[in-house]
C-alpha cells in the first residue's frame, strides 16, 4: 500500500512538473486561434455592429459603432498574439474575458428569461430563441486559469520574471477583490447576482480590514 501510495505521489509530481509547461500553452494556443480567427473575419468583413448597438452594455452603447467594430477586431488579433506569446498575459486574458462578457450581453444572452431553467437553455451552440452563450461561456473559463495562475513555464512572462513571485496565501481581501471585479462584467448579464457578489465583496473587505486592525 506504501509503495502505490509514492508512485501515484511520484507519477502526480511528474504530472505537475509537466504540467507547467504543457497545460496553459494547450490553453493559449487554443483561445488565440478562435481571437484570431474572430478578428481576422471582423478585419476582412463589414461592421454589422449597427444592428446591435442597442444590446451594447453602458457606456459602450454611447460609443459609434465604427469605433466599437474596431476596438474588437484590435482586441482580438493583438490578444491572440499575446497570447500566442505568453506575453502580459494575465492583462490579456483579463481583456479578452471583458470583451467576451460584452458579445455575450449583446449577441448570445437571451433576450429574457423568467427562471434558470429557461436561461439554462440558452447552454447551446445555435440561437433557438433562448439565446446561445455556451460558446463564449466556454472561452470564458479557459482564460481564468491564464488570468489567475499565468501563462506557464513556456512563455515570454515566464522568460522575462527572473524571481519568482512571493507565495501569499489567500486571504478574504484577496477574495473579496476578486469578487468585486468579477461583479462588473457581471453585471451586464445577471444584475441581481452582481449585487449579492458586490455585497459578499463588501463583507470580505470589511473581514480583511478588522483582521488587519487587530492586535497581534
Amino acid at each position: 500500500m506504501t509503495s502505490l501510495l509514492q508512485t501515484t505521489r511520484a507519477l502526480h509530481a511528474h504530472l505537475h512538473a509537466l504540467g507547467r509547461w504543457l497545460a496553459p500553452l494547450g490553453l493559449r494556443l487554443l483561445l488565440a486561434w478562435e481571437f484570431f480567427e474572430s478578428g481576422r473575419e471582423k478585419w476582412l468583413g463589414s461592421n454589422w455592429f449597427d444592428d446591435i448597438q442597442a444590446g451594447f452594455p453602458l457606456p459602450l452603447r454611447w460609443l459609434p459603432s465604427a469605433l466599437n467594430w474596431q476596438l474588437a477586431t484590435w482586441m482580438e488579433l493583438v490578444g491572440a498574439l499575446m497570447l500566442l506569446l505568453g506575453l502580459a498575459t494575465r492583462t490579456t486574458a483579463a481583456a479578452l474575458i471583458g470583451l467576451t462578457v460584452v458579445a455575450t450581453a449583446a449577441v448570445h444572452w437571451p433576450m429574457q428569461w423568467d427562471s434558470l431553467a429557461e436561461l439554462a437553455q440558452g447552454y447551446a451552440i445555435t440561437d433557438q430563441g433562448f439565446g446561445n452563450f455556451k460558446l463564449p461561456l466556454l472561452y470564458v473559463v479557459m482564460l481564468l486559469p491564464l488570468l489567475l495562475n499565468g501563462p506557464g513555464a513556456l512563455s515570454l512572462d515566464a522568460w522575462w520574471q527572473r524571481h519568482p513571485l512571493p507565495r501569499v496565501a489567500s486571504t478574504p481581501r484577496s477574495w473579496g477583490l476578486l469578487a468585486a471585479a468579477v461583479a462588473l462584467p457581471l453585471s451586464w448579464l445577471m444584475p441581481a447576482a452582481a449585487l449579492g457578489l458586490l455585497l459578499a465583496a463588501g463583507v470580505l473587505l470589511l473581514v480583511a480590514c478588522n483582521t488587519q486592525q487587530a492586535p497581534a
